[in-house]
């Protein structure tokens, strides 16, 4: 049987998560948490300093680990560029697709300063997650496949769309017909791969 502490910390997190992906990061509030958690208000500051203290942790060891994991999985860092991109798409497209809740507060984190203040705070430095995919982008620059951009240029380039294409599927996923499909996703990362693939490459 698990400790009430811990149980009470996962009750945390996922009202966390799921009022942040039903009514926005805007409508989370502590008091609000400690409601739908069913735990007194209390109890929660003895674990998180205030909102942006559980923010910060909600992303790094509740999203982002897990979505690292995901992601790199049957991923090699010496695949060929199609390959390697193809299973960082259809990885990604498979976790998000089931964990809509992580994928908003990953969305919440591209574009706001939780995720340097993140970083910040755990002293983690840029490159500590997704290592692999780093160093699978620069064999392939300096192969002469994929142009000489920085990297955080390269990133963009490669899998912003992807997040676009995810966010589409939940637009679509209360909609009668659902276009946003894995054939899809694989297509449109072909497509990526080969606007970004050196000219004769």
């Amino acid at each position: 049987m698990r400790p009430k502490s811990v149980v009470k910390e996962e009750a945390i997190r996922q009202e966390a998560l799921r009022i942040i992906a039903e009514e926005g990061l805007e409508n989370l509030s502590m008091q609000r948490l400690a409601k739908a958690a069913g735990i007194s208000p209390r109890t929660i500051y003895i674990k998180y300093e205030n909102k942006e203290d559980l923010l910060v942790k909600l992303f790094i060891d509740v999203v982002l680990g897990a979505y690292e994991t995901a992601v790199l999985k049957d991923f090699s860092e010496d695949m060929t560029l199609d390959a390697g991109v193809t299973a960082i798409w259809r990885n990604t497209f498979h976790y998000f697709r089931k964990n809509r809740e992580r994928f908003v507060l990953m969305q919440y984190g591209r574009s706001s300063p939780l995720l340097n203040k993140a970083y910040q705070e755990r002293d983690i430095g840029m490159g500590a997650f997704f290592a692999p995919i780093h160093r699978f982008l620069q064999r392939h620059v300096r192969a002469g496949l994929l142009p000489r951009y920085p990297h955080e240029v390269l990133r963009a380039l490669l899998f912003a769309p992807l997040f676009d294409l995810v966010q589409e599927y939940f637009e679509y996923r209360d909609r009668p017909r659902q276009i946003i499909t894995e054939k899809l996703v694989l297509d449109a990362a072909a497509a990526v791969i080969r606007g970004l693939k050196k000219p004769g490459k």
